[in-house]
């Protein structure tokens, strides 16, 4: 059962991974803002089929309907959903100016950004975590910073975009032990994508062409990226620790260098491969600690 899982989660961040890629095809045809409205909506869409399925199954199993539960859900994809509006409308932009792996690279850095924010929140931080933390900085210097001493714009916004995702994460672990998971995605999708959308017509070109010209790369991102592997990590994360199943996911990055050389002919040099290198490592390390096995607790001895 354990493999099983850990193959769900591996094969959701190869989809997430190679949606980078998607995500830049995509922007030739439309601005990011009408891509994120698109796919968002197409991801909270497919999601509808799942949420009547186990809405049903809740049902006729209880035999009450969970109406306050649905509410709380909707208030909380309201919030949930105006945080990955600006996260993925950071990605979105940025991958204007950047490779998809260099971006993937940076998003992930909120596996150590996690942690470390749980400073404030009064969550213990452990030395691997640190060690992590400066593997993560020192190879994200080596990744973006130019002989110039300058962050790209892309890499920028791709850096203040990890913090939105870093509160994403936040906030959907504190509401994901109060409404339904599947609801809560739901209704931060079609947040997203109804935001992303106002602000495409105001600032942005909409073209009937342009969208069906960017169908494949849509579809991927909505159908796939949004609503399958979400589903995919839902299902894995049963019977996988957290921790273990966020080692398994960051490997997006490593599928979204792999897509962005395959499909994109992108390359990176020496040093940006070292500081991908060091990032990966640094993401690894500073889950090591929370991946040791608990000791087993004694055996009761008054049974004897």
């Amino acid at each position: 059962m354990r493999s099983t899982s850990n193959l769900l989660l591996l094969l959701a961040a190869a989809i997430w991974g190679l949606a980078f890629v998607a995500q830049r095809v995509g922007m030739d045809h439309v601005g990011p803002f009408t891509f994120n409205g698109v796919r968002f909506a197409l991801g909270s869409l497919s999601l509808v089929p799942l949420m009547i399925y186990f809405t049903r199954q809740d049902t006729a199993t209880s035999g009450a309907k969970d109406g306050p539960r649905a509410a709380k859900a909707s208030y909380a994809g309201l919030l949930v959903g105006a945080i990955l509006f600006i996260a993925a409308s950071l990605q979105q932009i940025g991958l204007v100016y950047t490779t998809a792996g260099k971006a993937a690279f940076i998003t992930c850095l909120y596996i150590v950004l996690v942690p470390i924010t749980g400073i404030f929140l009064r969550h213990r931080i452990t030395l691997p975590t640190w060690l992590g933390s400066i593997l993560a900085v020192v190879g994200l210097y080596f990744l973006c910073v130019k002989e110039s001493l300058t962050i790209s714009y892309g890499d920028l916004l791709e850096l203040i975009g990890a913090f939105f995702w870093t509160a994403h994460i936040l906030v959907i672990d504190h509401y994901s032990r109060k409404v339904d998971t599947l609801k809560l995605a739901c209704f931060q999708f079609l947040t997203c994508s109804v935001l992303s959308l106002l602000t495409a017509v105001a600032i942005e070109t909409i073209t009937t062409d342009g969208i069906v010209q960017a169908a494949v790369p849509l579809l991927y991102g909505g159908v796939c990226s949004v609503g399958i592997a979400y589903t995919l990590q839902i299902v894995g994360q049963k019977h996988a620790a957290p921790a273990h199943a966020a080692i398994i996911l960051s490997m997006e990055t490593v599928f979204a260098a792999l897509g962005g050389y395959l499909l994109l002919d992108e390359r990176l040099g020496p040093l940006e491969l070292l500081g991908c290198a060091l990032m990966l490592a640094g993401m690894l390390l500073s889950q090591l600690q929370v991946m040791k096995p608990e000791k087993p607790a004694p055996a009761d001895q008054s049974a004897a």
